[in-house]
């Protein structure tokens, strides 16, 4: 209910909590900012189109502006104006011509218009951003709303928590995996409430993966550049508000946060995680001809890293134009704040960190002890739930893949890269067997487990994995930078043909290229990640940066997956197998040294159906096993059986025979797997039985 604003009764409020707090009374508004010297809060009508008052924030206390208005409430539409120096050489920008959305916002309205209001300064002028403009940008940017998140919804509250050793991360966009789809409702397509169909969280459910992580829904604009060409920031790493989700993926916007949680909520009814992938390194308003949407109008030198001799420019070490200043602690308090009531208040079950190098970077570099980790490991609500990162950016010394501390998890691109090469022909088992026994080179430290490694073969940026084996170059055009952009190193390889092709012998190998790939990703230690649609070969044309295309290009295409049942039953294998087998997820690292009763957890197995001898790494092998003999999981006591599988792999291109080994304590092997058969019944093979691998597969073996 939109309360009537009035200017009358305006009291000093408090300076806790940031934001727009609604008590029942009125609304505490409170907005830090170092340098400014005054605020305006600005009240708007419900279609955030009529400014209906201006009360200037009545205190300052501790850099806290703030005040509190009487007889306003949910779904008040406000912004504010912030008066100070505009000395863009001494790091300020402020302009009061310009409305500014509220860190804080639980709710945001409207969409930026690139009107050149927008900007701070004139654009044009010969001074640059030095000039100053004076147009009121209100008509042209996107509102806050004020949210009571105290309302009834449908669900129960609270979060759930997947082991770590059965974790499987899903990878996905939530508009483009409903907007195809046919048992949503077409006017649910793309929306939160269409995420929550039962036939979409059934669907993933039955995947047998544990965790949805969702590209950002953050709030979030289109930038000029890309409207221009009529393209979209579909990806989303651009955020403005990083306590509101999207409403443009709301069926009703006005409940945006209602839709948001009830979602939640329905993955949790099927013992479902959702993780968010989150973007605290920088926000949409790009460098100094970037424009004034928040932070950069509030307090541009507090919120943002800018070069110590010429604060006038930013440090970009995202790419982006920006980088935000978690250093400074009010900063760091709002990244914090954020994740926090994302846990607390839609009880989501963690978060994917982008450029998370960034977020752990001081002035003087990276630091593994940096503010922002210390935060994160004291915090009694973050230490609970999963904090994944993505170790690098394009900053000094931003690759860090094994340099986070314990409690984190990292993507691990040499999991990546190195799965790549083997399968098109590049790598061999001295470089695949660090990676199937997870990662232990890299995160065995500081008492880290192998889920610290999230294994993945493909990403949102990247290849899909049909593309990963149909394409040899990036097909990009679509984009419009003339196939320029993305990555020029995929390490791809399209087994004889560049795109579809009617070649039966192309097509056998390259599905069968895709079932090596997911069967090295679901059955290597560590946690692995699919990409959505990746279960039924979805493809993106050979485009292998999709960030702007909102189009069939990125949207699942539903058609394919009903074609895909085979591949789909597959991958429901891999993940039942993983399910049932401790072995395949082993929680503490693997070391290949005999216990006490003379067992060993790993052996290395050569085609002969001997340990692999030094002589055979050093000279490149590539048709190997890996012999797990692990203990059944822990908590299942002291007499639990042990868990015995056989992992056999086949880089080369012909068929190797092995020869399968003794199993250890004595019965016979079962055939659980093999790539290259579509039907995989199991059968048992005594030990010392040859087994024809063939060339370009991968098989699993478990002790009946």
């Amino acid at each position: 209910m939109l309360h009537k604003p009035v200017t009358s009764g305006v009291r000093s409020g408090l300076p806790f909590p940031r934001g727009a707090t609604w008590t029942g009374e009125g609304v505490n508004f409170a907005l830090f900012s170092a340098h400014a010297t005054a605020v305006e809060l600005c009240l708007f009508d419900a279609a955030g189109e009529r400014e209906t008052a201006r009360i200037a924030l009545p205190e300052y206390t501790d850099q806290i502006f703030h005040g509190f208005v009487p007889d306003v409430g949910p779904g008040q539409v406000y912004g504010f104006r912030v008066h100070g120096p505009y000395a863009p050489d001494a790091g300020h920008r402020f302009n009061p011509n310009k409305l500014l959305l509220d860190p804080y916002a639980r709710g945001h309205t409207g969409e930026i218009v690139w009107d050149p209001a927008v900007f701070g300064y004139i654009q044009g002028h010969p001074d640059g951003d030095l000039s100053f403009d004076t147009r009121d940008s209100a008509p042209f940017v996107p509102k806050s709303v004020v949210v009571d998140p105290g309302f009834d919804w449908k669900g129960e509250p609270g979060r759930i928590f997947t082991p770590w050793d059965r974790t499987i991360f899903y990878e996905t966009h939530l508009k483009g995996f409903t907007k195809l789809h046919p048992a949503v409702p077409e006017k649910l397509r793309g929306t939160y409430a269409g995420m929550s169909h039962p036939d979409v969280v059934g669907y993933i459910k039955a995947l047998g993966v544990t965790s949805v992580e969702f590209l950002p829904l953050h709030t979030f604009p289109h930038d000029d550049y890309l409207l221009a060409k009529g393209l979209r920031n579909y990806w989303g790493y651009n955020s403005i508000g990083f306590f509101a989700p999207d409403p443009r993926y709301a069926f009703e916007r006005e409940q945006t946060l209602r839709e948001f949680k009830e979602m939640v909520a329905a993955f949790h009814a099927e013992g479902l995680e959702v993780i968010l992938d989150v973007v605290y390194n920088h926000t949409a308003e790009g460098n100094e001809n970037g424009p004034t949407l928040s932070f950069k109008g509030i307090d541009n030198a507090s919120y943002y890293r800018l070069l110590p001799d010429e604060p006038r420019f930013y440090i970009n070490d995202t790419g982006t134009g920006n980088t935000l200043n978690v250093s400074h602690p009010r900063v760091l308090q709002m990244v914090t704040d954020s994740l926090r009531y994302w846990v607390e208040e839609t009880h989501v079950d963690g978060f994917r960190f982008d450029l998370g190098t960034i977020l752990a970077r001081e002035p003087n570099g990276f630091d593994n002890q940096s503010g922002f980790l210390k935060a994160c490991s004291q915090d009694p609500v973050l230490g609970t739930v999963k904090l994944v990162t993505e170790p690098w950016d394009c900053g000094p010394g931003g690759y860090q893949v094994g340099g986070f501390p314990p409690g984190w998890s990292e993507w691990n691109d040499t999991f990546r890269d190195t799965a790549r090469d083997f399968w098109r022909g590049e790598g061999s088992a001295q470089t695949l067997a660090p990676r199937l026994s997870g990662s232990g080179d890299i995160f065995n430290h500081q008492g880290r487990r192998p889920w610290s490694s999230v294994n993945f073969v493909t990403a949102h940026d990247g290849f899909t994995l049909n593309d990963l084996v149909s394409y040899n170059e990036k097909h990009n055009t679509a984009n419009g930078e003339d196939n320029r952009d993305g990555s020029d190193h995929d390490r791809s390889w399209n087994c004889g043909a560049e795109g579809p092709t009617e070649d039966p012998e192309i097509n056998r190998l390259r599905e069968r290229q895709i079932r090596n790939f997911l069967a090295t990703l679901l059955l290597s230690q560590g946690t692995p990640m699919l990409l959505a649609g990746d279960e039924f070969a979805r493809t993106q044309q050979g485009n292998n940066n999709a960030y702007c295309q909102d189009s069939e290009i990125s949207w699942l295409n539903w058609a394919i997956a009903e074609k895909g049942d085979r591949l789909i039953a597959f991958v429901r294998t891999l993940t039942a197998l993983r399910a049932a087998h401790p072995a395949l997820r082993h929680r503490r690292f693997l070391t290949g040294a005999p216990d006490e009763t003379g067992r060993r957890d790993l052996v290395w197995v050569s085609a002969g159906g001997g340990e692999m001898a030094q002589s055979e790494w050093d000279e490149g092998a590539k048709c190997f096993g890996m012999l797990l003999n692990v203990a059944a999981s822990p908590e299942l006591g002291a007499d639990a059986a042990r868990d015995v599988v056989l992992l056999v792999i086949n880089g080369h291109d012909d068929l190797v025979t092995f020869q399968l080994p003794e199993s250890p304590g004595g019965g016979d092997w079962h055939r659980l797997l093999d790539t290259n058969l579509t039907d995989n019944e199991t059968v048992p093979f005594a030990p010392g039985t040859t087994y024809d691998v063939t060339g370009r597969s991968v098989l699993l073996f478990g002790v009946g």
